[in-house]
């Protein structure tokens, strides 16, 4: 099993395969999910300071925050994996 490594904004990069899901900050569980994994020291803020519009979860219960579309992470996560079946 290969390491992939997807960036998610600003030179951030994150494992791929351990991404669960990519969604949207706006409603309300996805803030109270951010709260609490700010609450329990899992929270990863990698937006500069920018606006939240993507929340990866990861398989390690780390929660991260980035400044780039959701849609933009999966189209980046989906180019990687079509690459990896290339070669």
């Amino acid at each position: 099993m290969s390491i992939k490594l997807i960036n998610i904004g600003f030179g951030n990069i994150v494992s791929a395969n351990r991404i669960i899901s990519i969604v949207s900050p706006e409603s309300a569980p996805i803030k109270r999910i951010i709260q609490d994994a700010r609450d329990r020291g899992m929270l990863i803020d990698a937006t500069y300071g920018r606006r939240t519009r993507a929340v990866v979860i990861m398989d390690s219960d780390h929660i991260i925050l980035s400044a780039v579309q959701p849609e933009t992470v999966a189209q980046r996560l989906s180019n990687k994996e079509d690459l990896s079946d290339e070669g």
